[in-house]
């Protein structure tokens, strides 16, 4: 959600948080200290990783999270919630710690994005939100950057605000596309708001307000000389629409000294179109004249515009992209893992089902990136117990998590641990990085993936191994259930 506004979002939580929260008061558990990761369990479309974006908004909505007396009364008519609890929460304030993964950073299956230790009341209400905000974000960042990754370097900008799934939708979709690779957004308040750079073109309605469209054309460049692309495909392409371009840009840009400009290719067969206009431009000497192609594309679409040799220098990418339209659940979940007791000490918790995938790991853990020294690549993440020290290693081994029988040995490698202390009995001590740093350490970390990690089939099995002790821990709880 877009916490730029004064919209009070206390009450954006499953309703089940409430009743249970109430539950712990009246049994004098709300006090007791509880663990919960935010993890996901399968990275969409198939993908080799995902990328965590929205911690942002956590943070901007605990440091705002209170309960109002309209809020209050509203829960109170309710007539199931205890006195006292409402009265406790009419003195709320989040007073635990959060641990998180910096935005922007790479992230695989079943390792925690974001760990929380806090009362369980408090930990408990902010579910609903954390889940929501890095779920929407960490969707719309990883979809984006497939699609700038197919793109082979050419500028894609987001142009979905109009297929959104409302307004925030829109504003923090453009905003993890950004984060993700993105050049630029159509949408304005996320520019405002976050210092994305804001772009566009014309739409059709703008040619069809003229009398004619080398009007409509020329009368564009007059107003934005310095800016002008110009929408051609909306009567025909190759008959009108471009040849009214080159008319347009000869006779107000050219003189002015200006050949920086463009145009557009919305609908029909892309690569035919743009190797036509492409060769139109450059026998007029326009050879700076750029083309950028829009109209429901996505990573595969661009990827094969590519392969047939398309000549388009950018794409506008919509309704595929703010959507995730391919997949457009992130499936981020938010798990008890531990709770201390009465002096202090820790005692894991797991979750246990059926279905192997959704068997949680247990405890309070540590999480670190193991990378090649000599190359920088990341080989590999492992998950330890919080008070294990792997720094000072020489070697580490790891099992695949899908074929234990399998191990990799590491002996000329650098690890890094991932999360970072957000908050910390309440009060923020992370320095929130601005979107530039946030994209700068996303697109790095990105390129210090392997290849093989990067493929859109078939992408490489990244090692998340456990360590022995957190290994011996999850599996001593099985055998007691």
């Amino acid at each position: 959600m877009d916490l730029n506004n004064s919209q009070n979002y206390t009450l954006l939580c499953d309703f089940y948080e409430f009743t249970m929260s109430n539950g712990y008061f009246k049994t004098g558990m709300h006090e007791k200290i509880t663990y919960f990761d935010v993890f996901y369990r399968k990275t969409p479309d198939g993908g080799g990783f995902a990328i965590a974006v929205g911690l942002e908004q956590v943070v901007k909505y605990i440091q705002q999270l209170k309960f109002t007396e309209s809020d209050i009364e509203f829960l109170r008519e309710k007539n199931i919630f205890d006195e006292e609890f409402l009265k406790y929460l009419a003195d709320f304030k989040f007073t635990g710690d959060i641990y998180a993964v910096p935005e922007g950073t790479p992230i695989f299956p079943n390792e925690p994005i974001m760990t929380v230790r806090a009362p369980a009341i408090q930990a408990q209400l902010i579910e609903t939100f954390v889940l929501l905000s890095i779920n929407h974000q960490s969707l719309i960042a990883t979809k984006a950057n497939r699609i700038v990754r197919a793109s082979k370097g050419k500028a894609v900008m987001e142009f979905g605000s109009r297929r959104a799934q409302g307004a925030d939708g829109a504003i923090l979709g453009a905003r993890a596309s950004y984060i993700a690779g993105c050049s630029g957004t159509a949408c304005t308040l996320t520019d405002k708001d976050y210092g994305v750079p804001s772009t566009g073109t014309m739409a059709h309605s703008w040619v069809q307000m003229f009398d004619d469209e080398y009007t409509a054309f020329k009368t564009y460049c007059e107003l934005y000389p310095d800016n002008a692309t110009l929408l051609v495909d909306t009567y025909n392409v190759l008959k009108s629409g471009v040849p009214n371009a080159i008319k347009a840009f000869k006779e107000v840009l050219l003189p002015k000294g200006i050949t920086k400009c463009g145009i557009r290719l919305d609908s029909g067969d892309i690569t035919y179109l743009s190797k036509k206009a492409r060769k139109m431009l450059d026998e007029a000497g326009l050879t700076e004249c750029k083309i950028i192609a829009s109209n429901a594309l996505d990573e595969y679409l661009i990827r094969d515009l590519i392969f047939q040799g398309a000549q388009i220098d950018a794409f506008g990418v919509g309704e595929r992209l703010i959507t995730s339209k391919s997949e457009p659940v992130f499936g981020g979940v938010y798990k008890l893992v531990a709770v201390e007791d009465e002096n202090g000490n820790i005692k894991p918790k797991i979750k246990i089902s059926e279905n192997v995938a959704k068997i949680t790991n247990p405890h309070y853990k540590k999480l670190y990136r193991i990378y090649d020294k000599d190359t920088g690549i990341a080989q590999a993440d492992l998950l330890c117990l919080s008070d294990e020290e792997v720094l000072d290693k020489d070697t580490l081994t790891l099992f695949d998590p899908d074929f234990i029988w399998k191990k990799k040995t590491f002996d000329n490698f650098v690890i890094k641990e991932l999360q970072v202390p957000v908050i910390i009995n309440g009060e923020l001590v992370y320095d929130l990085p601005n979107i530039e740093e946030i994209r700068e350490y996303c697109l790095t970390s990105i390129d210090n993936l392997m290849e093989e990690v990067l493929r859109f089939e078939n992408p490489h099995n990244y090692y998340v191994d456990l360590s022995q002790k957190l290994w011996d821990v999850k599996y001593s709880l099985l055998d007691k259930k």
